[in-house]
């Protein structure tokens, strides 16, 4: 009989997105790798992904709303933040009954070493804009059938683990929003989120809007000049289309502030997701 996670033990698992191999990296031969503090940024990372999984985190039944939200962290589309913008929201959102699943989706293959990755990602993000722009492009599809996947695994998993099959959704930081938006822009009907929030996302394409688009909340601030722009512009696309969207600018923060305490109002923006969640889900 399959182990219901729900009742029996509240630890978070791992599940395997494609337990027959993910199609369309089957000859990567890069190894996953953690840093624990990596430098410039000082936090933990999770690079060179090539088995995508969730990261479970099941709420106390007695207090589950039998919403999730599907979670992908950010880091430029080469690692993952997997704390500030991954485990710390899952536990945020389980203290108030939420299911939470962090995606580990697959990334831009970097160095084994961590000198040489560190040197290949500054010249990178430094370097020529176009040359990023390619690897990215490159890297989207295969981050969004992830995202896809990980939709659908949830939802075929939904009673064992007391979710209800209209309230998952999807959030995502910088490129995770990237991939969390461009699952809001290409669905079907199993793989539509019943919402989704990109939070400072960046690098969108051309916006077309689809039929039966998700409601959207995006958080980010005003001196994060990566998201603007395009923060804006994708407010704005939800808005024409007539669909809900709710969008919270704040004054200061920079990019990729996620779970960080920085005494300033932007830490409460979760809070606000989490008012705006309780409006838009039956």
């Amino acid at each position: 009989m399959t182990k219901n996670h729900s009742t029996v033990d509240r630890t978070p698992f791992v599940l395997s997105l494609w337990p027959d191999g993910a199609p369309g990296s089957e000859a990567w031969q890069q190894h996953e790798q953690e840093d624990p503090t990596f430098p410039p940024f000082g936090i933990r990372i999770v690079r060179n992904i090539t088995q995508p999984t969730l990261i479970a985190y099941l709420p106390d039944p007695a207090i589950a709303t039998g919403a999730a939200v599907i979670i992908a962290p950010g880091g430029g589309f080469h690692f993952l933040a997997i704390d500030h913008e991954g485990h710390e929201v899952a536990r945020w959102l389980n203290e108030r009954g939420i299911a939470a699943f962090i995606l580990k989706y697959r990334v831009i293959p970097t160095p084994d070493d961590a000198a040489e990755f560190a040197s290949a990602l500054q010249a990178r993000f430094g370097g020529d804009r176009s040359i990023m722009r390619d690897l990215t492009q490159q890297i989207i599809p295969l981050a969004l059938a992830d995202a896809k996947q990980a939709i659908k695994l949830v939802r075929q998993r939904a009673a064992e683990w007391g979710i209800a099959t209209d309230r998952v959704g999807m959030m995502g930081f910088s490129a995770g929003a990237r991939v969390t938006a461009g699952l809001a822009l290409d669905f079907d009907s199993a793989t539509r989120p019943d919402f989704v929030a990109p939070i400072y996302g960046a690098l969108w394409d051309e916006i077309q809007v689809p039929a039966n688009a998700p409601p959207l909340f995006i958080a980010l601030t005003s001196d994060d000049s990566l998201a603007l722009g395009n923060c804006l512009t994708l407010y704005s696309a939800w808005q024409k289309a007539g669909y809900p969207a709710e969008l919270h600018i704040y004054a200061e923060g920079g990019h990729g502030f996620g779970m960080r305490v920085q005494g300033l109002p932007v830490d409460q923006w979760i809070e606000r997701f989490y008012e705006w969640l309780k409006t838009v889900i039956p």
